[in-house]
């Protein structure tokens, strides 16, 4: 709206959009509202509990999943190889025992007289 210091003046297109709101409103009387009702608690529509339902089971599988998937998630290594039933046969390898140093002292001249023989 536009307001004047004089008064209000009003635009052609306003003073349309008034004129016909006002029309609208004289063209409304008594015998075209409804009678009034008293409230009462709100309907559900059928269609609610089988979509329910379905919400329902569609979480309850969601869920499901994410525990598989985590409870799964926990080895991370993969497994070893199946080993067969019954051992190989063949010859042992020995087990190398360590090397011990040696209690004999060499000498450092010849032969020793008693292994020299005539």
């Amino acid at each position: 709206m536009n307001e004047s210091g004089t008064g209000t003046a009003y635009t052609p297109v306003e003073e349309r959009l008034r004129a016909a709101l006002a029309a609208r409103a004289h063209s409304v009387g008594p015998a075209d509202l409804r009678p009034l009702r008293v409230p009462t608690a709100a309907r559900r529509p059928r269609r609610a509990l089988p979509r329910r339902t379905a919400l329902g089971t569609m979480a309850l599988a969601a869920l499901a999943v994410l525990v598989f998937f985590a409870v799964r998630g926990g080895q991370s290594r993969p497994t070893e190889p199946a080993r067969p039933p019954h051992p190989a046969t063949g010859t042992p390898s020995p087990v190398p025992s360590p090397a011990s140093p040696s209690t004999a002292t060499p000498s450092t001249a010849g032969p020793s007289p008693s292994a020299r023989q005539p």
